[in-house]
C-alpha cells in the first residue's frame, strides 16, 4: 500500500477488524452492482470511496429528471448521460483511483454468466422481480455472494445471500420465483427519497463485511424498514429443502 493509500484509508485501517490486511482485502476486491439508481447510487459511491479496487456497474438505463430527487450519483448536467456512465464519473470525483468498469446493458443471464467468474461480491440495486431472480440464480451457479436490497414507497428490505454456506438461504428460498407478485415502479407508486440512501448503504456495508470478513453478515436474515415508523423489523429465513435455485439435487 502507498503512502496515499495509508493515509486515504486510514480511517478504515484504524479499525481493529479491518487493518491493513482487510484494506487490502478491500483494494483487491471486484463488486458487480447491478442498477445504478437509487440504491446502486449510494453503493458505488461508498464502495469507491473505501477503495474496491474494482467496481463493475450495469444499468441499461440513462439519467432522467424524475431520478435525481433520490439518486444522488447524478447530477442536473448529466442528465440523458447513460446512468452507468453518470455513476462512474461520481465515483471517480471521490476516488479516482478505482478503476470502474461500465455497462449499459440488462443483467440478463448470458451476460451474467461473463461477469460472475472472479467477482468478490455483488450487489442487487436494481428494481425489477425478473433481474433479482436472475441475479440470484447466477449467484448461486457461480458461488458469488450476494447483497439484494428493495425500496418502494416507505418500505425497504435487504438480505445477504451466501452460496458458499450451505445452510445459508438464496433469494429464491424467501422469494420463490414461481410465487406471483405484483410488479410495482417508483413512478408509480413513488419512493421516499432517503429510503434508498439507507438501504444502499446497508448493501454498501454488507459487501465490505463479505470482503473483510468482519462480523456475521444478514445471511439467513431478511431485514424490513419501514420508513414512516423508521421501525426495523427481522425475519429470519431457513434454506427451502424444495427451493428450485439452490436446493442439491
Amino acid at each position: 500500500m502507498t503512502d496515499d493509500q495509508l493515509l486515504r484509508y486510514s480511517r478504515h485501517i484504524l479499525l481493529d477488524e479491518i487493518g491493513i490486511e482487510g484494506q487490502e482485502r478491500v483494494l483487491a476486491a471486484h463488486a458487480v452492482i447491478i442498477g445504478a439508481g437509487g440504491l446502486g447510487s449510494p453503493a458505488a459511491l461508498y464502495l469507491g470511496s473505501a477503495g474496491v479496487g474494482r467496481i463493475t456497474l450495469v444499468d441499461d438505463d440513462t439519467v432522467d429528471l424524475t431520478n435525481l430527487q433520490r439518486q444522488i450519483a447524478h447530477t442536473t448536467e448529466r442528465v440523458g448521460q447513460p446512468k452507468v456512465q453518470s455513476a462512474a464519473q461520481a465515483v471517480a470525483a471521490i476516488n479516482p483511483e478505482a478503476r470502474v468498469q461500465t455497462l449499459q446493458a440488462r443483467a440478463d443471464a448470458a451476460l451474467l454468466d461473463q461477469l460472475l467468474p472472479g467477482a468478490t461480491v455483488v450487489l442487487d440495486c436494481s428494481d425489477n422481480y425478473a433481474t433479482r431472480h436472475a441475479v440470484n440464480a447466477a449467484c448461486v451457479r457461480h458461488g458469488v455472494p450476494l447483497v439484494a436490497g428493495a425500496a418502494i414507497r416507505f418500505d425497504g428490505q435487504i438480505t445477504v445471500v451466501d452460496p458458499r454456506n450451505p445452510r445459508a438461504p438464496c433469494y429464491a428460498c424467501i422469494f420463490p420465483p414461481e410465487a406471483e407478485f405484483e410488479e410495482v415502479s417508483c413512478a408509480l407508486m413513488g419512493v421516499f427519497a432517503p429510503l434508498v440512501g439507507i438501504v444502499g448503504a446497508m448493501q454498501a456495508a454488507e459487501a465490505l463485511k463479505l470482503i473483510t470478513g468482519v462480523g456475521p453478515t444478514l445471511a439467513g436474515r431478511l431485514m424490513m424498514l419501514d420508513g414512516r415508523s423508521m421501525e426495523w423489523s427481522t425475519m429470519h429465513v431457513e434454506r427451502a429443502p424444495g427451493c428450485s435455485v439452490c436446493a442439491s439435487p
